[in-house]
Parts: C-alpha cells; structure tokens; sequence
C-alpha cells in the first residue's frame, strides 16, 4: 500500500457504516443480515436511519469523518434520496476529511445507468459491484440473479459513472481448477481496466453455518477443492493480481496504487467506527472507552425500537484495553503492511509484549511466517493462508 494507504487513522477519525438489509433474493453461501421483502417503506427507513445516526453523532461528536460505506443486503435497492440525506447529515455532524471515500455496494442486475447517476449525483464516490463469478453456470450455482453480460454491462456503465470502482469475485468454486481461474482472473483484470477500476476482491468460499450452502454440503450434494488446491489457487490469484498491478494489501482484497478501500484500510488498522442500520456493528470511542456496540438484526424490530428509543441498540460492551488490543492484533494482521506495535501501545496504553509473545514472534519469522522490523509486524503469503493459527499463537490472551 501507499502512504495515503497505510497511514494509521488518529483516535479522533471515525468511519461510518450504513447497512441496509434487503435483497431481491438471498445467495445460498450468505449469512449476512439480509431479508427478502415484498415492500419498503423508503421513507420510514429513511427516517429510521438519520434517527440512529443523530444518536450515533451525540456520543462521538468532535470526530473526524473519515469515509461512509453502505453494506447489506443490498443498498443499491434503497432510493437515492435516502443514501443522499444520511451523507449529508453524516458531513453535517461531523467534519469529512478531505476526498471523503463514499462507498455503495451494488448487485448487477438492480441497477441501470440511471440509478448509478442518482447514486454519484447523491455523494456516492465509490462502487463496489457483487460480480462473484463470470460463469454464467457458475452463477447459477452460486444463487445470482444475475447473469455474465449483466455484470459485464454493470462494470462498464459502473466505469462512466464512477470515480473509484471495484468488484468481488468468489474462487475455489466445486470443481474449479487453475486453468479455470486463470482465464477468469485474466477476464476481470480486462474488464476492471475497460472500466477504469482498481480493485478487486478475490474469496475463497467458504460453507458459513445456518446457510442452505451448509445443509447441501452436509448432505453431499458438493464438495470443495481441498487444501492444497485451494492454497494453490490462493497463490495464483497473487501471482496473476500482482503482475497485473493489483498486489494484494489485504488477504482477500487488492488495489492499483492509491486505490485501496480507504474505509476497510481504517477499519483493520483499529479505528473507530459507528454502525447504522439493523445488524450493524461499531467501535467507537466514548467518553475515554471503547464501545462495542450491536444493532438489533431483524428489520421490524430494529425500526420499533428506533421509532420508541431514538435508536436501534441490542448491546453495548465497554472493551478492556486487552481485549482492543487483541482486536487490534487480529485485524492488523490481515493487512500487507501489517501490526503495527507503537500505534497498540499508544492505542491502548499496553506494552507490546503483554499483548503479543516476542518469542512466538521470532519462531514465526524463523519458520517464514511472518517478517518483523523494530515496530512492526507482517504475515507473509505463506502465513496469510494459516492466519487464524498465526494469529492464535502470537496472542497472549488475557
């Protein structure tokens, strides 16, 4: 990553997420907070969402508006005018940091030249396109609703529209070999350039609990590439990203210079963070603690409860400085430029070494995990395939 990338967010940066919950159809590997609906009351939830979010900006006033992101679900679905009057309110109670990075997540299929426009005249300042696969069989599988030349077309009108764009793609499909994800790697790679986009976002996939992909798995119906077809795809996606110029700076996440998600960037470096909307998850930074707080994730519950109380909360958990720092190890770790150990310290006012074990440390770079300079701490492309063991083992949990 650049500097303007990596560079570490002040205690006094806050993100906001928005998560809008309703799709046209529910993918079978998703186990996100997501519904499918015959109506929205657009208004009510317009509403509904400026409500959370002037509660939200009384306990975290004074803060810095680092970016926006509207997740789901699907908020392409939601009208225009209501991602409009949250980023305007949003610039309104906070001071947005120059260049604010606005980002919308779109499905192909649920958007047309039209709504795109609506969408960048609202504030919208970055797409980020649901592709997953261009095989239309493949699609299929997957539970899109979409088709190839849908995603194609969305990517193209997408790139007139937009300044920053970006989409997913999902790999280690059943049956999926390298040949396969080469040619369609090379695809989107023509097709993110076409448009002028520099992101792209490669996962594995990966059988989530409580999801029809789960029952059908248990049952037989499909299996997956096993582990070393899957680390041998892994390394082909960064082999082929990077010589592309899309190195990868998070495990799954990659970027031209200067185009890296600035709002996950922040995220996994430890910043602070509200969350909107039902579901939505946040840290912020209240009164000298850390809050982890939790929406209520069904919709007609989370509107009830906003319309009676002025927000939508299901918990809010003050975090001990160790916890934070765990975190902090957890989500730093993702990232290719790594944990950084004086901005822990400063964050969280612990010694570096009553968070992580120096000696599991050593072990790890010893064995090619991990690389290691005076004040900072990088997984290798070998460790980002073990993460959550590396992660387990520099830990000294509290």
């Amino acid at each position: 990553m650049t500097q303007s990338d990596s560079s570490v967010s002040e205690e006094t940066d806050l993100a906001l997420y928005v998560h809008w919950p309703f799709c046209i159809s529910k993918c079978p590997y998703c186990d996100f907070n997501s519904h499918v609906v015959d109506k929205v009351d657009h208004g009510e939830w317009q509403d509904a969402l400026l409500k959370e979010l002037a509660f939200e900006a009384q306990r975290n006033s004074g803060a810095k508006l680092q970016s926006i992101f509207f997740g789901g679900g699907t908020p392409s679905l939601m009208d225009a005018s209501t991602a409009k009057a949250v980023i305007d309110a949003a610039k309104t109670h906070w001071q947005p940091v120059d260049r604010l990075e606005v980002n919308l997540e779109a499905n192909p299929g649920t958007v047309d030249s039209d709504r795109f426009l609506a969408f960048q005249e609202a504030g919208i300042n970055r797409l980020s396109l649901g592709v997953q696969s261009l095989d239309d069989e493949q699609l299929k599988f997957l539970g899109r609703r979409h088709t190839t030349k849908d995603a194609r077309l969305a990517i193209q009108r997408a790139g007139d529209v937009f300044d920053r764009l970006s989409f997913d793609l999902i790999y280690a499909r059943p049956g999926q070999t390298a040949d396969q994800w080469k040619t369609e790697l090379s695809q989107a790679i023509e097709l993110l350039d076409g448009a002028g986009g520099g992101h792209l976002s490669c996962y594995q996939l990966t059988i989530e609990e409580h999801t029809p992909f789960k029952t059908e798995f248990d049952r037989g119906a499909f299996t997956l590439p096993d582990e070393d077809s899957g680390s041998g795809l892994f390394d082909l996606t960064q082999n082929i990203l990077s010589a592309a110029g899309l190195p990868a700076y998070e495990v799954s996440n990659h970027a031209r210079v200067g185009d890296a998600c600035r709002h996950n960037v922040h995220v996994w470096q430890g910043g602070a963070y509200a969350g909107i909307g039902p579901g939505a998850h946040g840290r912020i930074n209240n009164e000298g603690n850390v809050l982890a707080t939790q929406r209520l994730k069904p919709p007609a519950q989370w509107l009830k409860r906003v319309a009676a109380d002025g927000h939508g909360s299901q918990s809010q958990t003050k975090l001990t400085a160790h916890q934070r720092a765990e975190e902090m190890v957890m989500l730093a770790l993702r990232l290719n430029s790594g944990l950084d150990l004086a901005h822990l310290e400063r964050s969280t006012g612990i010694s570096r070494y009553d968070v992580v074990s120096k000696d599991a440390i050593t072990s790890l770079e010893n064995e090619g995990f991990l690389t290691v300079t005076p004040d900072v701490v990088q997984t290798t492309r070998r460790g980002r395939l073990v993460l959550n063991g590396i992660v387990e083992a520099v830990l000294l949990h509290a």
